[in-house]
């Protein structure tokens, strides 16, 4: 669809109902003749296939801010002049960026992903930059005293002054800046009034200027209206892409995270679908965000066209991101445990995915219990992997059972060597036949149980089958007939 578009001649109009002008035009509706201020009839009568929308105001507004998010990164001095500029405060992150060469060249890189053209221009004013980035894309002037001779080349036309200022010193025979800046301070304030002369003023660095600054909002809301409903999902990832990444601009500025957030699909006659996202660790990347917010878009069933597709956001938690290993050159190969955990949630159901929980008991089978995953531990506090392995999860038990310190019941334990528990157990334990050929470690008793009802009194012992593997086997306390096994280590 957006392929189509772009090979028809649009245009984007403003202005009274009976005197609409041409906004902006793309590229085929410039080859036809149209351009920008020329009045609709005109542009169509050169073009006839030529389509117009008005002009939505509130919407470049919302771009606006959605690139404020994005310029957030590269300065903490970000102010927006609408329709449609722009103000960094660059001038301390110069030399952090590499200079204001590679600075332009990754703002112009990272505004074409996004599908924005830009003219840039870094001056010591903010009105001096504006300006010059209109007729000069891509200039640097370092120094205030440089400004004026810089300036003194723009035309009037692309000065900033209004356009009756302009038409009028046009017919006085002045063209470009320096023409006024030769004048005498009263004779030009006569000519123009006080208001153009502080315009030129601050321009120059004669004028203070004062900025507002803006600052990033304490909850997201975008919305996407289609003009036409949509029956697919499939059909829906494009524009929720572009949601999800202006929102994960929107966090970066706030150097924060989401821990919940929710998609609306707005219907005709004001019915809604909401979709509810939670996640179990505050995010912030938008590919990671994307591919479980289209996941869980995926799991429903459109119960009507989707004529509108909306993001908002108010549980915008701080982020702490998660450390790797200073040598880890893996990581890329692999998903982060809260990462995997979030994806298996989008694709299973919130209720598929269990955590595990240690419980202070000694008897190894009731050393633990499965929880909901949100109220497990998903992320390692140190720079080691997840505290499970591929069978631990697959049998659905425990790495290792706790500590005899963590149980406060009374019970008895005979002094462990080494290791003792296995990466594996069994869910129901299975009775060996005879003695086991070899015994490598033991006995550690375990005795716990009597308030319960479920007393276990065993001698737990390491042993090696005659196969050579290493296994967690246990006799009634006292005996070392009726072996059972409980357990497999790695």
């Amino acid at each position: 669809m957006g392929a189509q578009a772009s090979n028809k001649p649009f245009a984007v109009i403003d202005g009274p109902t009976q005197r609409r002008q041409i906004v902006i035009a793309n590229a085929p509706a410039r080859k036809a003749g149209v351009r920008a201020g020329q009045p609709l009839a005109t542009a169509q009568m050169l073009c006839p296939r030529l389509s117009a929308t008005p002009r939505d105001r509130a919407a470049e507004r919302q771009v606006l801010e959605s690139l404020a998010n994005w310029a957030y990164r590269f300065s903490a001095g970000i102010s927006i002049a609408a329709p449609d500029t722009l103000f960094l405060e660059a001038g301390g992150s110069l030399g952090l960026f590499g200079g204001w060469p590679t600075l332009e060249r990754r703002l112009r890189s990272e505004l074409g992903t996004f599908g924005f053209a830009c003219s840039l221009a870094a001056a010591p004013t903010a009105a001096g930059a504006c300006v010059l980035a209109t007729h000069a894309d891509g200039i640097a002037i370092p120094a205030i005293a440089q400004l004026a001779n810089a300036l003194g080349a723009v035309p009037l036309v692309a000065s900033g002054l209004d356009d009756r200022i302009v038409t009028a010193l046009h017919g006085m025979g002045f063209r470009e800046l320096h023409d006024l800046f030769r004048l005498p301070r009263a004779e030009l304030a006569r000519r123009i009034g006080e208001n153009a002369l502080d315009h030129l003023d601050r321009m120059r660095g004669l004028l203070d200027e004062a900025l507002p600054r803006w600052r990033p909002a304490d909850r997201f809301e975008r919305c996407i209206e289609f003009s036409f409903g949509i029956e697919a999902q499939g059909a829906l990832a494009f524009p929720l892409q572009r949601l999800v990444r202006e929102f994960a601009l929107f966090l970066t500025a706030r150097d924060g995270g989401v821990q919940r957030f929710a998609l609306v699909l707005g219907h005709e006659r004001g019915a809604s679908t909401r979709v509810e996202i939670g996640l179990l660790t505050p995010q912030r990347d938008a590919t990671s965000l994307f591919d479980l917010a289209r996941t869980r878009l995926e799991r429903i069933e459109l119960v009507a066209p989707v004529h509108s597709l909306t993001l908002h956001a108010d549980d915008l938690p701080s982020l702490c991101p998660l450390h790797r290993d200073l040598f880890d050159s893996n990581h890329r190969e692999q998903l982060d445990w809260p990462m995997l955990a979030e994806r298996l949630r989008a694709r299973l159901g919130d209720g598929a995915l269990k955590g595990l929980r240690c419980v202070a008991d000694h008897r190894p089978a009731r050393a633990w219990h499965f929880v909901p995953a949100t109220d497990a531990v998903v992320a390692p506090t140190s720079g080691r992997r997840s505290g499970f392995s591929r069978d631990a999860l697959s049998s659905g038990v425990p790495r290792q059972s706790i500590a005899a310190e963590a149980c406060p019941e009374p019970s008895r334990r005979a002094a462990p060597t080494g290791n003792t528990r296995p990466f594996w157990l069994l869910r129901q334990p299975i009775v060996l036949r005879g003695t086991p050929p070899r015994v490598l470690t033991g006995p550690e008793r375990i005795e716990s149980g009597w308030w319960d009802e479920r007393d276990q009194r065993r001698d737990y012992y390491i042993i090696e089958t005659r196969s050579g593997q290493r296994a967690w086997a246990f006799v009634e306390a006292g005996t070392t007939v009726n072996w059972t096994l409980h357990g497999w280590f790695a």
